[in-house]
């Protein structure tokens, strides 16, 4: 005889982390620098085209990357899952969104927090989202809280 289903879902805890040390270096370093400031940076491909977040390495060609291009805090969101908000988010309470956002100009995407103040009808392919910058910031990726959707005009 099949058991009943389980009324409240499945759930597992979550941590997004990298559990290891490493020197930066220049590519890296300007971008963490540029957290710390409010801005980001992405790098630009021989092909010409700019990666955000930046990486050393062109992943389509393997050839080293080079000038560090400043760039908007704006871009747009290509894919998404909501999350049920848990005691002790950031972003609590309501639901928020992880997300991949691409960074106007660039190829690539950040894997970051998107706040859509619990409303997660709101958010979809194509939402413009600009970044929301922790008032005081160390050079790491949490100094962006999270992005937000752009105010409709």
């Amino acid at each position: 005889m099949p058991s009943e289903p389980a009324e409240s879902g499945l759930t597992a805890p979550y941590s997004v982390e990298f559990p290891f040390t490493r020197t930066v270096g220049p590519t890296l370093g300007v971008f963490f620098g540029g957290l710390r400031e409010a801005r980001l940076f992405g790098a630009r491909t021989d092909r010409g085209t700019v990666l955000c977040p930046p990486l050393e390495i062109d992943p389509e060609t393997a050839r080293p990357t080079g000038e560090l291009v400043p760039l908007p805090d704006v871009g747009t969101v290509i894919g998404w899952t909501g999350v049920p908000s848990r005691e002790g988010d950031e972003l609590g309470p309501g639901h928020f969104a992880w997300a991949l956002v691409r960074i106007d100009g660039t190829e690539g995407a950040f894997f970051h927090a998107v706040d859509v103040g619990g409303e997660l009808d709101r958010i979809t392919p194509g939402l413009r989202v600009r970044v929301r910058w922790r008032a005081e910031r160390e050079g790491s990726i949490r100094d962006i809280v999270c992005f937000e959707p752009l105010e409709e005009s």
